[in-house]
């Protein structure tokens, strides 16, 4: 097969394109901050930014003023609070003047296994998924997009939610190699369900590897490159959050993100330095610095390997 490396900025411009549906998956690692800063940099808006758990990454696209409506089943600041950007878009000011121009975010929210189901059902090409699920709950009431439907063996009421078939799933890796086969260790979440629910997919690695590496650990290979139509190779990418490994995640930028966040004039200088006046991610790690990179580096754990020998 044919190389797809390229550049983060490159896959960007080719594969996510305005009005967009949008997914950046990773499950507390392996969430790619550094796509999230081009696709702001590149001025990509209007999109539908779909995520089981929005966190920073969203909420700065929220804040660059990219974002239409959100797709997702829980929204924060992990551990620490709330997404201010988002808390400014969804709820009106009392200030009759600020209320005026108030421009609300529309939300589309499901419990966690609502969305986990909407990717498998994408991912299998089924239109919906039946789960037990939603009873007691009004979730259902605000969303009517979840329904129900009689069990054809059983005769039970069952909740059901729609098939989620992104234009662009964004998924970050240990290593991978030219045509895209993607490998990673540590948690899953649901990469491997967003991809093949997508129509295109950006696979971006911490380190980019002989297909032979790949082919002799074959087990860690989460996402095959048939499925892929751009690898980039970008180092520290997910940092705020980590890579299982690689480095670690940076709790005190996670505390202060608090403070960073909190007015729109605190958030636009955040952006502006460490987003807009970064080129590229090399800019954004040249002005992180060495010592927090050297804090954050993964101390080696090495996993005893496999005899796959024929």
């Amino acid at each position: 097969m044919a190389s797809k490396l390229c550049s983060l900025s490159e896959a960007v411009r080719e594969a996510v394109k305005p009005g967009d549906q949008l997914v950046i998956e990773g499950f507390t690692h392996l969430i790619s901050f550094a796509a999230g800063h081009e696709i702001i940099r590149q001025g990509i808006g209007n999109l539908t930014a779909t995520r089981l758990t929005p966190d920073l990454v969203y909420d700065q696209l929220i804040e660059a003023g990219l974002v239409k409506k959100l797709v997702f089943s829980w929204a924060g600041n992990p551990g620490v609070g709330s997404l201010h950007a988002l808390r400014r878009r969804t709820e009106k000011p009392k200030d009759p003047t600020l209320a005026a121009a108030f421009d609300p975010l529309e939300l589309e929210e499901y419990s966690h296994f609502g969305m986990v189901a909407r990717f498998l059902a994408g991912a299998a090409n089924l239109p919906f998924y039946p789960l037990r699920n939603y009873a007691g709950t009004d979730l259902a009431k605000a969303n009517p997009l979840i329904k129900t439907v009689d069990c054809p063996y059983t005769g039970e009421k069952l909740a059901t939610v729609p098939a989620l078939r992104p234009d662009v799933t964004i998924v970050h890796c240990q290593r991978a190699d030219v045509e895209g086969n993607a490998q990673v260790w540590g948690l899953m979440g649901i990469q491997k369900e967003a991809a093949f629910a997508s129509k295109k997919v950006i696979v971006v690695a911490e380190e980019i590897v002989d297909s032979s590496v790949i082919r002799r650990d074959p087990n860690r290979t989460l996402i095959p490159g048939i499925v892929v139509s751009h690898v980039v190779k970008e180092p520290w990418g997910c940092h705020p959050s980590y890579a299982q490994g690689f480095y670690d995640r940076d709790n005190d930028f996670y505390v202060a993100w608090e403070e960073i966040s909190r007015t729109p004039e605190t958030y636009r200088d955040y952006l502006n330095e460490f987003v807009h006046g970064c080129k590229d991610r090399a800019a954004y790690l040249k002005k992180l610095g060495t010592p927090t990179m050297d804090r954050l580096r993964a101390k080696s754990r090495m996993c005893e390997g496999v005899d796959y020998g024929y």
